[in-house]
């Protein structure tokens, strides 16, 4: 079977969605998805969304971005990233997207490694806000096919040049052309036994980068979240958002002691968690949200209250076992600050690409932004072709 379509993209997460809504109307798209169209790691992001606050805040944001990158980050995506977010903030509340507010106005909350509170949120389901309103934004455009539960097996390529992907589903193989081909699928978390991400996230686009001689960047570069909740059984590992440590929740060892910051950047808290584990001989911490009031547990983190309520743990009292898992995949295929890879007409945005924004590791919430930021420019470069 072949198909056609002047840009095809791998992945319903926010930047293949994000792409697709910022491409001209009369573009025919087809995007893919492995699984359904829920089944991407932006429905879980929980946190939040990071936006330059206010123009004051501009020279922090980058150096907080930077410092928890240890500064392997590229200096032009950084700015690049923090320069486009009030703006794709916008865009997204045009698409309904509702984010906390108080008398009216954006409520900011922090996170780990952040000087000062400029994290947008809905609840402690971000993403799928979000991811949610976009998907459905997406399902009412007239130029676009989405084929679900398709799975893409091969790129078409000839002399460096990317005309379109092989994928297979139930109806069999199908070969679907296009002048621009956007790789958006997503992590690497597949590839591991404790992972927060969905288990058919398996760096696709990565594989077939290698085949094919794509540049690709910092593959080593893989990002522990400190807590998820500590669970024996198998499959994906529930995270505990890092915007409960930014409200106030503590983490201790066996005995109930404290024993480090829980806001330094995220491979640092692992680390000490890591440190404490081997010193208690234990296989979990405790991470308590006791300091935080009631009623903003069951405000603000509703989600993680009645998960980890259903494992048998009341959060408004008493702490949770929480374990370090793989995230988030820092590296992936290179591209520029217009999502180009180094193969003509293919684009990879998101969490498989490397445009170097988030270096050595990723500051908490910025990935969704990025997303976004990186998805419009690619559209903008996209139409720029024509």
């Amino acid at each position: 079977m072949e198909l056609n379509a002047d840009v095809v993209i791998v992945g319903c997460g926010v930047a293949g969605l994000f792409t697709a809504l910022n491409l001209s109307p009369d573009t025919k798209i087809i995007m893919i998805t492995k699984s359904d169209a829920e089944s991407s790691d932006s429905f879980l992001a929980q946190g939040g969304i990071c936006v330059l606050h206010d123009e004051e805040d501009f020279e922090a944001f980058y150096e907080d971005t930077m410092r928890a990158g240890h500064y392997e980050n590229r200096p032009e995506s950084v700015k690049a990233m923090i320069r486009d977010s009030r703006q794709v903030i916008g865009d997204l509340i045009s698409y309904g997207v509702e984010f906390e507010r108080e008398n009216g106005e954006l409520a900011y909350t922090r996170e780990g490694a952040h000087s000062r509170p400029r994290i947008l949120y809905h609840k402690d389901v971000t993403g799928k806000e979000i991811t949610s309103k976009l998907l459905a934004a997406v399902k009412k455009l007239d130029n676009v096919e989405l084929l679900e539960y398709t799975t893409m097996t091969d790129l078409v390529v000839k002399d460096n040049k990317c005309y379109g992907v092989v994928a297979e589903n139930s109806q069999g193989k199908m070969k679907i052309l296009a002048k621009n081909t956007v790789l958006a699928t997503g992590g690497i978390g597949g590839k591991y036994k404790h992972s927060t991400n969905f288990a058919h996230l398996t760096g696709d686009s990565v594989d077939l980068a290698k085949t094919y001689g794509i540049r690709t960047e910092n593959l080593d570069y893989v990002q522990i979240h400190p807590t998820t909740l500590y669970s024996q059984k198998p499959g994906r590992r529930f995270l505990i958002s890092e915007s409960v440590r930014g409200e106030g929740a503590v983490l201790l060892d066996k005995n109930g002691n404290r024993f480090t910051d829980e806001l330094q950047p995220r491979d640092v808290v692992t680390a000490a968690i890591y440190k404490q584990m081997e010193k208690d001989g234990t296989d979990f911490v405790w991470l308590s949200m006791l300091p935080i009031p009631k009623e903003e547990i069951l405000g603000h983190f509703p989600n993680i209250y009645k998960h980890c309520l259903e494992e048998g743990f009341d959060v408004t009292a008493e702490p949770i076992p929480v374990v370090p898992a793989q995230h988030y995949f820092m590296g992936g295929i290179w591209v520029d600050l217009e999502s180009k890879t180094s193969m003509d007409n293919l684009y990879a945005v998101g969490e498989t690409s490397c445009n170097g924004v988030h270096g050595k590791n990723r500051l908490a919430s910025n990935s969704l932004l990025e997303s976004v930021v990186f998805a419009k420019r690619t559209a903008k470069s996209i139409e720029e072709s024509k």
